[in-house]
C-alpha cells in the first residue's frame, strides 16, 4: 500500500558555521539523494547516502517546497482523506520556517504572496482556491495545539487563563483517532483571515533562547484544518464529506548537554527528548512490524497515531544542517527519515455523513451551547471575551463611519448630479455664444474689410484732388503769366495810345469830341483786364466773373469801332496826323480779340476738366455710400441677431454716422 513519504531539506550556512565548520552534507535534488561525509573531507569510504522521495538543497525556496510536498497531499483532503505533513530535525535546522514562514520586511507583500511564508498560510490559501472553484457548500475550522512538557494547550482559546490544561479521550468513531476535550476549532470564512489566526497562536507558543537557537520553540505544535463539503448522492440525498489535514512542527530533536539547557531547560529537553524517543521507537515498530506499538508512551504519538501506521496520508520533511558541529544530530535525523520511509498506511476516505447525522450531532453541540448560555445568564449578562468586545466594537465604529460615508455619499451624488446639470447648460450656452461670436466675428470681419475699402477709396479721391488742385495751379499760374504778359503789351499800347491822344488833343477843336469817346471806351477793356492776375488766388469762383468781364470787352470793341469809324470822318479833315493813330488802334484790336480768344479756350478745358473730375469723384461716392448703406444693414442685421438685442461694439452710430450728409458735405466743399 502507500509508503509515509519522507523529504529532506538541508538549510544554508548560518554566519557562525560558515567561519568555522566545513559542509557534511551534500543534496542532489534530481537523484533525490543526500550524502552524509562522517569521516574526512575526501574520505569517500566514510560516506554515506540516504535517498528519499524528495530532496531540497539550500537555495530551494519556500513555493518549491509547497509545491513538492503539500500540493499533491491537497487534492486528497478536498477528496475526504486524513493527512498529515510533520517537520522532523534539530533545533534551528528550520522547522518552523518551513511550516510556518516569516514576513518579509517592509511589509511590501501580502502574506500569500510574500516569498518567505510558510505551508501553512499557503495551504490555507489554495483551499479556499480550490473550494471556491469547485463551487460547492463548505465550512473549513481550524485549531491549533500545543504539546509543553507532556500537557497539552489550545493556542486559539479565547480564555485568559492560559495554564489551562486539556484531555486526550480516544474517538469513539474511529479507533485509532483521539479527541481533544475543549479544543476550540474556529470557522474561517476567508483566507485573509487566516493569518491573524496564526499571529495569535503563535504569539501565545512557548519559545525559549538555547545556544542552537536565539528564538527555538520548546514545544510540538499541531495545527489543524478541518473541511466539510456538501455532496449529493444519485439518489439526490445530500452527503457531507469530510476532510483533514494536521501540520505539525516538533520541537529540536538536539541532545541535552548539545543545546546548553539548564535547569527548567533542561527537563524540558528532557520531556521534548521522551517525545521523539517515543516517536523513534514508535517508527522502528512499525518499520519491524512488531505486534505492540508504543503509542501510548507520548500524547505526541497518540496524536500522530493515526498518521503513523494508520488511515492517514502522511508526508515527513527532516531538516538538517550542513555544519560538521552537528554531524550526528543530522546523521539521527536522516537515520529516522529514512526509516519512516518504511512505514505502511492504508489511507482511507472518511465515512460521509447524512444529512441527518449531521443535524444530529448540530442539536447536541446546541443543547450544550445553551447550558453554557444558561449558566451564563446567572452571573446577571453575557460575558464576552476581549477580542470579541473589540471586534464588537470595531463593527460598530465601522457600520457609523460606513452610514455617515453612505450620506456624504449621497449629498456628493446630489451635488455632482446638480454641477452636471449646471455643466450641461454652461456648455450648451457657451456653444451659442460661440457660434453667435463667430457669426459676429464673420460680419464684423466684412465691415471692417469694407472699412479698408473705404479708407483705399478715400485715399483715391484724396490722391485724385490733389493732382486735380495740381493741375488747376499749373493752369493758373500759366493763365497768370500769359495775363501778366498781355498787361504788359496793354499798358505799353495804352501809353502809345496816350502819347497819340496826347498828340491829338494839339488837334482843332472839331476833332476832340471823337477822340474823348474812344478814351472812355478803353477803360472797360483795362480794368478786366488787370483783374486778371488774381485769378490763381480766387480759384475757381472767378471763372464766372472773368467770363462776363470778356463779354463786356465785347462791347468796348464795339466801341472801338464805333472810334474807328469816327476817325474814319476825321481822315479826311485831321489828314495825315491820323493814319498812325488808325492803325495803332486796328493794332490793339486784334491784340484783344487774339486774348478774348484765348481766355475763352482756356475757361472751356477747365470747366471741362472740372466737370470730369467732379464727375468721377461723385460716381465714387455714390459707390462707396451704396457699400456703407449695405454694410450699417448687415451691421443692423448682426445686432438684432445678437444675445440680448445688444448692438456690438465698434460699430456704426445710431442715425447712420457713415451717411450720405457728412461724405456730401465734404465732397461738395473741395467741389
Amino acid at each position: 500500500g502507500p509508503t509515509c513519504v519522507p523529504a529532506g531539506r538541508r538549510r544554508p550556512f548560518n554566519a557562525a558555521e560558515r567561519k568555522s565548520s566545513p559542509c557534511v552534507v551534500d543534496c542532489e535534488p534530481n537523484r533525490k539523494e543526500v550524502t552524509l561525509k562522517t569521516g574526512g573531507h575526501n574520505d569517500k569510504a566514510t560516506r554515506k547516502t540516504y535517498t528519499f522521495d524528495m530532496v531540497f538543497g539550500q537555495s530551494a525556496k519556500q513555493i518549491d517546497v509547497y509545491r513538492g510536498v503539500v500540493c499533491p497531499i491537497l487534492d486528497e483532503v478536498i477528496m475526504g482523506y486524513n493527512c498529515t505533513v510533520f517537520a522532523y530535525g534539530q533545533t534551528g535546522t528550520g522547522k518552523t520556517f518551513t511550516m510556518e514562514g516569516e514576513r518579509s520586511e517592509g511589509e511590501q507583500f501580502t502574506w500569500e504572496e510574500d516569498p518567505q511564508a510558510g505551508i501553512i498560510p499557503r495551504t490555507l490559501h489554495q483551499i479556499f482556491e480550490k473550494l471556491s472553484e469547485n463551487n460547492t457548500e463548505f465550512s473549513v475550522k481550524v485549531s491549533l495545539l500545543e504539546i509543553y512538557n507532556e500537557e497539552l494547550f489550545d493556542l486559539l482559546s479565547t480564555s485568559d487563563d492560559i495554564t489551562e490544561r486539556l484531555q486526550l479521550f480516544d474517538d469513539p468513531r474511529n479507533k485509532r483517532g483521539v479527541v481533544v476535550k475543549g479544543l476550540e476549532e474556529v470557522v474561517v470564512h476567508n483566507k485573509d483571515e487566516v493569518y491573524q489566526i496564526l499571529k495569535r497562536g503563535s504569539a501565545k507558543r512557548k519559545t525559549a533562547s538555547t545556544l542552537m537557537n536565539a528564538y527555538s520553540s520548546r514545544s510540538h505544535s499541531v495545527f489543524s484544518v478541518t473541511i466539510h463539503m456538501k455532496e449529493v448522492n444519485l439518489d439526490g440525498e445530500e452527503l457531507v464529506k469530510i476532510g483533514k489535514l494536521n501540520l505539525v512542527d516538533l520541537a529540536g530533536s538536539e541532545n541535552i548537554g548539545r543545546s546548553g539547557a539548564v535547569d527548567k531547560r533542561a527537563r524540558e529537553a528532557g520531556n521534548i527528548n521522551q517525545s521523539l524517543l517515543t516517536l523513534g521507537r514508535v517508527i522502528n515498530a512499525l518499520v519491524e512490524k512488531r505486534p505492540h506499538i508504543p503509542y501510548r508512551e507520548s500524547k505526541l504519538t497518540r496524536i500522530l497515531q493515526d498518521s503513523l501506521g494508520g488511515r492517514t496520508k502522511t508526508s515527513i520533511i527532516a531538516t538538517v544542517s550542513p555544519s560538521s558541529s552537528n554531524l550526528e544530530e543530522t546523521m539521527s535525523t536522516l537515520e529516522y527519515a529514512s526509516r519512516a520511509k518504511n512505514i505502511m498506511n492504508k489511507p482511507e476516505v472518511n465515512q460521509k455523513l447524512t444529512k441527518r447525522t449531521l443535524i444530529k450531532e448540530y442539536t447536541e453541540e446546541i443543547e450544550r451551547l445553551k447550558k453554557d448560555l444558561a449558566a451564563t445568564r446567572e452571573k446577571n449578562g453575557v460575558y464576552l471575551s476581549s477580542e470579541s468586545y473589540e471586534a464588537d466594537l470595531v463593527l460598530t465604529a465601522v457600520v457609523s463611519r460606513l452610514e455617515k460615508t453612505t450620506e456624504e455619499l449621497e449629498q456628493e451624488r446630489f451635488v455632482c448630479s446638480a454641477l452636471t446639470s449646471t455643466q450641461e447648460n454652461l456648455y450648451n450656452t457657451a456653444d451659442q455664444l460661440l457660434s453667435t461670436a463667430q457669426e459676429s466675428t464673420h460680419h464684423v470681419s466684412g465691415l471692417h474689410d469694407k472699412l479698408d475699402r473705404k479708407t483705399q477709396v478715400e485715399q483715391h479721391n484724396s490722391g485724385v484732388q490733389q493732382s486735380f488742385s495740381q493741375r488747376m495751379d499749373g493752369v493758373f499760374s500759366s493763365m497768370q503769366s500769359t495775363i501778366a504778359l498781355q498787361s504788359s503789351k496793354q499798358q505799353s499800347m495804352f501809353s502809345s495810345y496816350s502819347q497819340a491822344v496826347g498828340e491829338l488833343l494839339c488837334l482843332p477843336p472839331p476833332c476832340l469830341p471823337p477822340l474823348s469817346m474812344f478814351a472812355s471806351s478803353t477803360d472797360p477793356v483795362f480794368h478786366p483786364v488787370s483783374e486778371c492776375g488774381g485769378l490763381q488766388d480766387g480759384g475757381g469762383a472767378v471763372l464766372t466773373p472773368v467770363c462776363l468781364q470778356v463779354e463786356a470787352s465785347r462791347t468796348g470793341g464795339s466801341c472801338v469801332n464805333t472810334c474807328l469809324s469816327e476817325c474814319g470822318g476825321l481822315q479826311d479833315r485831321g489828314g495825315a496826323v491820323l493814319t498812325p493813330v488808325c492803325l495803332q488802334v486796328e493794332a490793339m484790336q486784334k491784340s484783344g480779340e487774339m486774348l478774348r480768344a484765348f481766355l475763352l479756350q482756356e475757361i472751356e478745358d477747365l470747366k471741362e476738366a472740372s466737370a470730369l473730375g467732379i464727375g468721377a469723384m461723385q460716381e465714387e461716392l455714390h459707390k462707396h455710400q451704396e457699400d456703407i448703406r449695405q454694410a450699417q444693414e448687415e451691421h443692423l442685421e448682426v445686432r438684432g441677431a445678437g444675445p440680448g438685442g445688444r448692438a456690438l461694439r465698434g460699430g456704426a452710430p445710431e442715425g447712420g454716422g457713415w451717411g450720405e450728409g457728412s461724405e456730401g458735405r465734404g465732397l461738395e466743399g473741395v467741389v
